[in-house]
């Protein structure tokens, strides 16, 4: 994975007062199949919002859970803070193997392969 700095971030939502960059980041990790391992960056640029990938984790950080969250990870393979035995076992579940807080395995998803 190539590690990408970017500045540019959307505001936070909550709730159903959603914005249609929400909308977009739910679209994207709601069509993520089992298995399957996106990047922040890679959501936020399939959402159409490239350089908003800290803006995907305010949206599913403050999300309603029905997401499939754990497939999202850092640029470097790293779980989310604080939730990494958690992501762990739900992507050890769907045979993606984690270790340290990192991905060592993912089926990627590659921009137009839906």
């Amino acid at each position: 994975m190539t590690v990408r700095r970017m500045q540019r971030s959307t505001p936070p939502t909550t709730g159903t007062d959603r914005t249609s960059f929400a909308d977009a980041v739910y679209a994207v990790v709601a069509s993520t199949r089992p298995g399957e391992v996106l990047t922040y960056g890679e959501v936020a640029l399939e959402a159409g919002s490239p350089g908003a990938a800290r803006a995907v984790g305010r949206v599913l950080a403050t999300g309603d859970g029905q997401l499939p969250w754990w497939r999202i990870v850092t640029a470097d393979g790293r779980l989310a803070p604080g939730k990494e035995a958690r992501q762990a076992a739900l992507l050890g579940a769907e045979g993606v193997m984690c270790d340290r807080g990192r991905v060592l395995s993912a089926h990627r998803k590659r921009l137009g392969e839906r």
